[in-house]
């Protein structure tokens, strides 16, 4: 096992995680009582920021240093979603964040993910793309948006929900193309 500065940035993530999810769904919680739901808010967003700035950085690290492995391309994108899973299912219990919405998007990122292990297991490497970049950053907007509970949160979120779809129609198109 490989433990470079981008692993244990994104192991971070992996423990990142279920804090905020913590903050978010389970904010009854004896340690959590009595704290101001906008306080809760606050940490739950600077969870998910430190998160998601771990996610640039392990990433930029791996390329730029040459330190790519192989448990950095399973712990990256592992930690990646549930850290989405994590603040997705946390605004679903709060009330902020549609189901179906929601359900639209984990669907698309088990089947992708399906079919990236598939396509790897056919010897070929599997890159994220333009689309799915900007799929993250959709989505990192809308979680944010809904964890401070600000306007426009909601239209964020099916405007997430869109490129998300879009960029999994893209994944698909690609590995049709390329069978």
């Amino acid at each position: 096992m490989t433990l470079n500065l981008p692993n244990i940035l994104a192991f971070s993530r992996l423990l990142m995680a279920p804090l905020l999810l913590w903050l978010l769904a389970y904010r009854d919680t004896a340690p959590l009582q009595g704290i101001h739901t906008s306080w809760l808010d606050y940490f739950a967003a600077l969870v998910f920021v430190l998160a998601s700035v771990t996610d640039f950085f392990d990433g930029y690290i791996a390329r730029m240093c040459d330190q790519i492995t192989t448990l950095g391309k399973i712990i990256d994108p592992l930690a990646d979603k549930m850290l989405t899973l994590a603040a997705f299912l946390g605004l679903v219990v709060l009330e902020r964040a549609d189901v179906f919405a929601i359900f639209l998007i984990l669907s698309r990122e088990f089947f992708i993910t399906g079919l990236r292990v598939m396509i790897v297991s056919e010897g070929r490497d599997v890159a994220a793309s333009w689309m799915g970049k900007v799929k993250t950053v959709s989505q990192m907007f809308a979680i944010g948006f809904l964890t401070m509970d600000w306007p426009g949160g909601t239209a964020l979120l099916w405007l997430a929900v869109a490129i998300t779809l879009y960029s999994g129609y893209e994944y698909i198109r690609d590995y049709a193309r390329n069978r």
